[in-house]
């Protein structure tokens, strides 16, 4: 399973749970896939306010009819694995019904379609619309914070304000994560999993904000936290670490984690073994510097 949806099935039941709106059924969460990547340029920092981390409800939910219930249980049991036809109907659903009470499961499982579909501006646009809608629906904060600066490319217009917001994102996802209540369906053990695999995203998304920004010092702390909390560590996030460590020249941590990346099957494996062998070389001729 991919690192996209084996957060999906975890995470979403927080969003669905904790943050839909006036009594809905269970929401849709998100998660992006992984991206190759190559060394970032460095960029500009940000700071952001963090929302308040309550649980969201419609003061006065939208009626809701029975041609619009029944249109949301058509996309709701459209498999996430169908994204053309599931875009197609969440679309098809926001326009036809833009007040309805199901909106924001809507905006954020079309933020994760449309990233499976590789349409980063589209999963953008609908992220954010989720998110002003519900600040703390934490899988599309992460979900965000991690995409957009792996999306980062020689032809992104004004890098610096993509990584501010993705610093942004992460931020928020990191600060309110921890005080989100269990609910009552969830085991401790399936909560506890569910935060910790969207703090894994939020805390690598960061990590790369920084490493692209050329702060090592900062991304190191942020990455290695990422692969100790994530069950299934993602091996980009260990070949960051990686980078970041070899970058503020520890040598011996950069081996490390290149090792790790290199040891879970997938196309980072050649990169990471490459990146370990040079790494190892320059231990040998270079001195490293202390932590």
């Amino acid at each position: 399973m991919t690192s996209t949806r084996k957060f999906f099935w975890v995470a979403v039941t927080i969003a669905g749970l904790i943050i839909g709106a006036g009594g809905s059924a269970a929401a849709y969460g998100s998660h992006d896939g992984q991206g190759s990547q190559s060394q970032p340029a460095p960029q500009a920092s940000d700071k952001t306010k963090t929302p308040e981390a309550t649980p969201l409800t419609l003061d006065v939910p939208a009626p809701v009819n029975a041609e619009e219930e029944a249109a949301y249980k058509v996309f709701q049991n459209t498999p996430m694995t169908d994204a053309n036809k599931k875009i197609e109907l969440g679309e098809a659903f926001v326009q036809k019904y833009p007040q309805s009470r199901y909106k924001s499961p809507v905006y954020s499982a079309l933020t994760f379609e449309y990233l499976q579909i590789g349409q980063v501006q589209k999963m953008q646009e609908y992220g954010e619309m989720e998110i002003a809608m519900t600040p703390n629906d934490v899988s599309t904060l992460a979900l965000l914070g991690q995409t957009l600066p792996r999306s980062l490319n020689a032809k992104t217009p004004d890098p610096d304000k993509v990584l501010a917001k993705a610093a942004q994102y992460s931020k928020q996802a990191i600060e309110i994560t921890p005080t989100l209540p269990k609910p009552a369906e969830m085991t401790d053990e399936q909560f506890e999993k569910a935060k910790n695999q969207t703090l894994a995203m939020a805390h690598g998304g960061l990590g790369l904000v920084f490493v692209r920004q050329g702060k090592f010092a900062e991304a190191i702390p942020e990455l290695e936290t990422s692969v100790r909390i994530d069950p299934t560590p993602d091996p980009v996030n260990y070949y960051l670490l990686g980078l970041a460590n070899k970058s503020a020249s520890h040598f011996d941590d950069a081996v490390t984690a290149f090792n790790k990346c290199a040891s879970i099957p997938g196309a980072m494996q050649a990169t990471c073994k490459a990146q370990s062998d040079d790494s190892k070389k320059q231990a040998a001729t270079q001195l490293s510097a202390p932590k």
